[in-house]
C-alpha cells in the first residue's frame, strides 16, 4: 500500500476511535447519544450540542436553572460522608483516573456551592459545604511553625501523592479563607473569628511591601519562598481579605487587598495584552464598592482600567476564534470548558462595576458572555451517573491541531471538581445579572 495513504488512514481510524470512546453527544447536532458506561455503573447517560446555526437568540432561563441545579447536585453528591469530594473521574472507563488531590480546588468547589446555595437553598448542598469545610480545616490548616498567630492551608501529601516539600501555598489559603467565610453565611460559628484572623494575618505575612506577594511558604527551604510566582493566588487572596473584611470590619484586610490589586494595575499598567486573570476581576467587583474606606493606593480609575484591560484581552482572544459548530461560544478555540469557564466569571464580575462610559465594552462582553454561556450548557452531561459533570473538553483534536496531543485527547472525558465549580460558578453569576436574583 502506498506509505502516505497507509498513513491518513491510521489517522482517521485513530480519531475515529478516540471518537467512538467519547460521548458522541458532544460532537453531534441536536441529538441525544449513549455515552460510554461510566464507572461501575450499567446506566447509559447522554449529553445534546446544539450547532451554531441553530442557537436561540437568548438563552433559556429554565434550560439555565435546571443546568446549574444539575452542576449543584453534582457536586454536593460528590462531597463524601468525610467531606472529601470525589475529586476526577472519566467519563471514559478505559482510561485510568489518577488519584491525587487538590486542597486549593476543593476550597473552590465550596465557593461555587455556596453561589448555588444562595440562589436555591437546600439542605443536601448546606450539609455538603459543612462537610467539605470541616475536612478542610481537619486536614490541611496548621499553624506556621513557631507562630501560633498564623494560620494557613498547607499541602497534605497523602492527599495529593506529589513529590513536593510539604508546603504553605498564598492561593490555597487565600480561597480556603474564602471557603470559610462562604460557610459561614449559612452557619454562623463553624470556624472561629480568631481562627479566621488568623489566615487573614498569614495572607498578610506573605504580602510584600509593593502590594505583591510570596506565592509558597516551605519551611525546608527558609520559609516565604522567591522562586515561583502564581497567575492567580494574588487575586485568591485579595478575594479571601475582602471577604474577610465583610465578616471582621478591620480596615488592615481592605488595605492589604486594596494593595494587592494595586499592585496588579502598576504591574499591567499600558500592556497591550495582559493575562486572563479572572480572580483580579472577582476581588475588584468586591472591593470597588468599599474602595473609598481602604488607603487607596491608586486612583480609582486606575483600578478600574486594570480591569478594562484584562477584559479586554479576554475579547480579543475570544472574537477571533472560529465558530464551528462543535466550538461555538468556547474562549479558547481547543473545546477546552473551563478556559471559557473562568474567563466568563471574570468578565460577569466586570459587568457589576464597569461605568456608562464603557458602554461599548460592555456590550462586547454581553455578547460573548452569551456564547460563552451557550458552549457551556452544552457540555454539560444531562443524566446518568455523572449527571451535571462538565468534561475538560467538548472533543478531541486531529493531529494537525497546534493544541493536539495524546495526553490532551486522553483527557478529554476527564471530570474534576474544579471543571464543574468553575462552570457553575459563571452560569450562576450569569442568571443573576440577566435573568433574576436569587430563588427562595
Amino acid at each position: 500500500m502506498n506509505r502516505i495513504l497507509f498513513y491518513k488512514l491510521t489517522i482517521v481510524l485513530v480519531l475515529c476511535t478516540q471518537v467512538a470512546l467519547m460521548p458522541t453527544g458532544f460532537i453531534a447536532e441536536t441529538q441525544a447519544f449513549p455515552m460510554q458506561k461510566s464507572l461501575g455503573d450499567s446506566r447509559l447517560a447522554t449529553v445534546h450540542v446544539t450547532s451554531a446555526a441553530n442557537q436561540q437568540k437568548s438563552i433559556d432561563p429554565r434550560r439555565l436553572e435546571t443546568t446549574i441545579q444539575r452542576s449543584a447536585n453534582y457536586l454536593s453528591n460528590a462531597c463524601e460522608v468525610d467531606g472529601k469530594f470525589i475529586y476526577r473521574v472519566n467519563l471514559n472507563p478505559r482510561v485510568e483516573v489518577i488519584p491525587r488531590y487538590n486542597i486549593l480546588r476543593h476550597a473552590g468547589t465550596i465557593y461555587a456551592l455556596a453561589m448555588a446555595f444562595d440562589q436555591y437553598p437546600d439542605e443536601i448542598t448546606k450539609a455538603a459545604m459543612i462537610r467539605a469545610g470541616r475536612f478542610l480545616r481537619n486536614q490541611s490548616i496548621r499553624p506556621l511553625p513557631g507562630r501560633t498567630d498564623l494560620l494557613a492551608v498547607w499541602t497534605n501529601p497523602h492527599l495529593s501523592l506529589r513529590s513536593e516539600p510539604v508546603q504553605a501555598k498564598l492561593g490555597g489559603t487565600g480561597l480556603g479563607l474564602v471557603a470559610l467565610l462562604s460557610i459561614e453565611k449559612i452557619k454562623p460559628g463553624e470556624t472561629s473569628i480568631a481562627d479566621l484572623r488568623k489566615l487573614g494575618n498569614f495572607l498578610r505575612y506573605m504580602q510584600k511591601s509593593d502590594g505583591s506577594f510570596y506565592s509558597k511558604y516551605i519551611p525546608d527551604e527558609g520559609g516565604r519562598s522567591k522562586r515561583w510566582k502564581s497567575l492567580y493566588y494574588p487575586g485568591e487572596a485579595a478575594l479571601g481579605l475582602l471577604m474577610l473584611y465583610e465578616r471582621d470590619p478591620s480596615v488592615v484586610w481592605l488595605d492589604a487587598a486594596a494593595d494587592a490589586v494595586a499592585h496588579l494595575a502598576r504591574l499591567r499598567a499600558n500592556q497591550t495584552e495582559v493575562e486572563a486573570d479572572h480572580w483580579a476581576l472577582l476581588a475588584t467587583a468586591k472591593l470597588l464598592p468599599i474602595y473609598e474606606r481602604s488607603k487607596q493606593p491608586l486612583p480609582v480609575e486606575d483600578i478600574r482600567n486594570h480591569a478594562v484591560q484584562i477584559c479586554r484581552s479576554i475579547l480579543r482572544q475570544a472574537e477571533q476564534l472560529s465558530t464551528n459548530s462543535s466550538t461555538y461560544g468556547c474562549f479558547t478555540g481547543d473545546g477546552r470548558t473551563t478556559p471559557t469557564a473562568t474567563r466568563l466569571e471574570g468578565l460577569l464580575a466586570a459587568l457589576t462595576f464597569l461605568p456608562p462610559k464603557n458602554e461599548d465594552l460592555r456590550h462586547r462582553i454581553t455578547e460573548n458572555v452569551k456564547k460563552g454561556i451557550f458552549f457551556l450548557l452544552s457540555a454539560q452531561v444531562a443524566n446518568g451517573e455523572h449527571a451535571g459533570a462538565i468534561p475538560r473538553a467538548v472533543h478531541p483534536l486531529p493531529h494537525n491541531h497546534p493544541g493536539f496531543t495524546r495526553s490532551f485527547n486522553r483527557r478529554v472525558t476527564e471530570v474534576r471538581i474544579d471543571y464543574v465549580q468553575h462552570a457553575l460558578s459563571a452560569m450562576i453569576q450569569y442568571q443573576r445579572i440577566f435573568v433574576g436574583g436569587a430563588k427562595q
